[in-house]
């Protein structure tokens, strides 16, 4: 029915007997079905909201703790600090002592940016899912809950104030570096 005497219409293949693309032989289309799958799979798991988030929040203690690494740096650049800090150590007792604590700087550092990425991200995915849209309102709603959430600890004026702060930077954020397309009318 469908072929080169009826140009224009969908070729209809047997399942499992679908033309395979240039290079891939007969021999091979086993193998090739199950990294159709494999893909298939990783696309889908890569587009959940957890993944999102967990990405975010990795991403955040990366960046975190690579900032908090850079600034420990400055920090031992102080002699006279130094001196009284590391009075009768050893070289060595001195350099473990300093990673030491440049270490859990960088954790405490990066647990925090983990933290806000993680959140803002999780948020964000979520409500474009329930919208089933992506554009500004979910960034700024993004924003807003997450700077609402973050602030909880310091009272309602601090929970209007950090929401209204975070959608704040997340609009200009959003305005400044993401390009989306315009919406198509129906």
């Amino acid at each position: 029915m469908n072929g080169p005497n009826f140009p224009g219409l969908v070729p209809l293949h047997i399942p499992g007997k679908e033309p395979l693309p240039p290079g891939v032989s007969e021999e091979e289309r086993d193998g090739y079905e199950q990294m159709k799958k494999t893909e298939k799979f990783m696309t889908m798991a890569s587009e959940t909201c957890a993944f999102k988030t967990v990405l975010a929040g990795g991403g955040g203690l990366a960046i975190g703790a690579f900032f908090s690494l850079m600034s420990s740096s400055f920090a031992y650049e102080d002699p006279l600090l130094r001196e009284r800090t590391q009075a009768g150590m050893k070289t060595h007792q001195k350099a473990s002592a300093m990673f030491k604590e440049m270490g859990r700087g960088m954790w405490t550092t990066g647990k925090g940016f983990g933290k806000v990425g993680a959140l803002y991200a999780g948020i964000e995915c979520i409500i474009e899912s329930y919208r089933a849209k992506n554009d500004i309102y979910n960034s700024v709603s993004a924003g807003f809950l997450a700077g609402g959430i973050l602030a909880r600890k310091s009272g309602p004026r601090a929970v209007i104030g950090g929401g209204l702060a975070f959608a704040a930077f997340s609009a200009v954020i959003d305005l400044a570096f993401i390009r989306r397309e315009p919406a198509e009318e129906d």
